[in-house]
């Protein structure tokens, strides 16, 4: 399994990039046709902006797997659309004695059919929680200020957390390019998303996951996405189950930069416009 399948949802929507629904729908069609396997081609969306959603589907038809936040207070009207994951705020659920209390009321269930996931909202200084069953966790890894980055050793222990209890979870915010790296603007280091799926991997394996998330050498982190054994691969692409960028193009372009994937021909032209997984080398 590669490390990078199916691993980035499309949160165009939301800040930085903060696209207008008309053009992160016509972004997402784009990708749908450029069909790179680094994209979940899942659209994250606002329950708050579904009525505007479905004005331009009913405009310009176009099949949607949604992950849908919930943003409002009451449960959002889905009218047919097709919905894979729900995802909860931290304010929205409630905590009691370590517990994640999580009323039916706000989770759409009925009409997003049994096969929906959801996800719920923490931060690391909650944990441990107890979910109820079938719920997985979301972690915030930035945003607009540095305190909303989450140190290594927090992020480190959120991922422990998570490998120990078995619990699948999301990623969100701030995972702008594949390697951890100083943001100037806002005076913090910014987690990189291969640092991400690698510290996911050390924690199968058993060991410590902050030394890989504090990890700056490009090098040495190539190396190890190489070397990740298959069955690390796919358990811990089982519990880091994707994360939401609003650039969809920067993750392909910085692993293809990163020679973790190859460009592919697209179908009949033999020009690379697709992108592919690269093959494994080492023991990938």
């Amino acid at each position: 399994m590669n490390l990078f399948h199916d691993l980035v949802d499309d949160a165009g929507l939301f800040p930085p990039t903060a696209l207008p629904m008309d053009e992160a729908l016509s972004r997402h069609r784009a990708d749908l046709e450029r069909r790179s396997p680094v994209l979940t081609h899942r659209f994250l969306c606002p329950a708050s902006r579904l009525p505007v959603l479905r004005v331009h589907l009913e405009e310009t038809p176009l099949p949607l797997r949604l992950g849908l936040i919930l943003d409002t207070e009451e449960p959002p009207r889905l009218d047919g659309l097709e919905v894979e994951l729900v995802e909860v705020p931290g304010s929205r659920f409630e905590t009691s004695a370590g517990r994640v209390e999580l009323p039916d009321g706000r989770l759409p269930l009925e009409t997003a059919g049994p096969a929906v996931r959801r996800f719920v909202e923490v931060t690391p200084a909650q944990l441990p929680v107890h979910l109820p069953d079938g719920v997985g966790l979301k972690v915030r890894c930035g945003g607009r200020e540095p305190e909303d980055f989450p140190s290594a050793h927090d992020l480190g222990s959120f991922i422990a957390h998570c490998v120990r209890s078995g619990t699948p979870f999301k990623a969100t915010a701030g995972l702008h390019h594949a390697v951890r790296h100083f943001d100037p603007a806002l005076g913090t280091d910014r987690h990189g998303f291969v640092n991400l799926v690698l510290a996911v991997c050390a924690a199968v394996e058993g060991r410590d996951p902050v030394p890989v998330l504090k990890l700056t050498d490009v090098g040495e982190l190539v190396r190890q996405a190489r070397a990740v054994p298959d069955d690390a691969a796919r358990r811990a692409r089982e519990l880091l189950v994707s994360y939401g960028s609003c650039n969809t193009a920067t993750p392909i372009e910085d692993l293809l930069a990163l020679d973790l994937i190859e460009p592919e021909p697209a179908p009949g032209t033999g020009t690379g416009t697709g992108t592919g997984i690269r093959p494994a080398k080492e023991n990938a």
